[in-house]
Formats: structure tokens, sequence, C-alpha cells
């Protein structure tokens, strides 16, 4: 009786290795699978070239099609968030010989719908921004309220007592 015991338990132990043995070597199938495709994935991206902001010789390099903007303002970097917002290849040069710098934005001509939505978002944030009253302004007013109001005087005093 003890003997078939054992021998059923040294069975069960076979087919338990048996079966860890072949889900770990599918669980390791699935995943050269799953980094194959990734792999994959990450090539067919790379054929494609770069996103966003680019050098003018990368974005001509695109054969697309190439239009610029001026663009005077001195917050280029609010139009750069715009942009990779909407997933435009741009390029951005800045004409160091006038006093104020003068930029210029380069973009493939197809994205040329996407850049005027662009534009109204930048124009959008920039009216927002006038709209908006002064953090030194406010802080100032804060300073004057806060001076007009009378300090409390604390005495303190201790009693000893015997």
């Amino acid at each position: 009786m003890q003997e078939e015991i054992e021998n059923r338990a040294v069975n069960l132990a076979i087919t338990m290795t048996r079966l860890t043995g072949n889900t770990i070597a599918a669980g390791i199938k699935t995943y050269l699978n799953h980094r194959s495709k990734v792999k994959n994935q990450k090539l067919a991206k790379a054929a494609e070239g770069p996103h966003g902001k680019m050098t003018v010789k990368e974005l001509i390099g695109k054969e697309q099609g190439v239009s610029f903007i001026p663009l005077d303002d001195s917050r280029i970097r609010e139009f750069e968030r715009s942009a990779r917002k909407y997933g435009v290849d741009f390029a951005v040069t800045k004409d160091k010989t006038k006093v104020p710098p003068k930029y210029t934005i380069f973009f493939k001509a197809k994205d040329a719908d996407a850049l005027t939505a662009i534009v109204e978002d930048y124009t959008q944030k920039q009216l927002r921004r006038k709209e908006r009253p002064s953090l030194l302004k406010q802080l100032t007013k804060l300073k004057a309220i806060v001076a007009a109001i009378p300090n409390k005087v604390r005495n303190k005093e201790q009693e000893h007592t015997l």
C-alpha cells in the first residue's frame, strides 16, 4: 500500500515537471514572438524618418515640398509645443541679424491644414496670456492688503505659584 502511494506521488511529480517545462517553453516562445513584433515596428518607424522638430536639411530630404512662414514672436517654444501636439514636421531658423530676432518656420507642404490649426491655437494662447493679470501686480496688491491688517499684540506672562 505504501509503495503504491509513493509510485503515485513520483508519477504526479514527473507529470507536473513536464507540465511546467512545457509552460515555460510556451512562455518563452510567446515572449520571443512579442519581441520580434516590437523590433519590426521600430524598424518600420525608423524607415519613415524623424518626426517633429528637425533641421531644414532633413525636412527638405523628405521630398514632399517645403513651405515657410515668418514668425516675429520670441515665444517660439509655445509654437513648438503646438506643432508637436498636431504631429507636424517642422524646422526653425533664427535670423540673428535683426535686433529682435526673427524666426522662420519651415514645414511640409502637406501639413498646411494642420499648420493653420497650430497658428490658431498659438494665437488663442497669446490672447489668453494678455487677458490674465500680471502675477507681480497681484502680489503687490496682496502685500498692501496684508500690510493694512493690524497685528495682534500678545503679552506672554508666566505666573509662578509656590
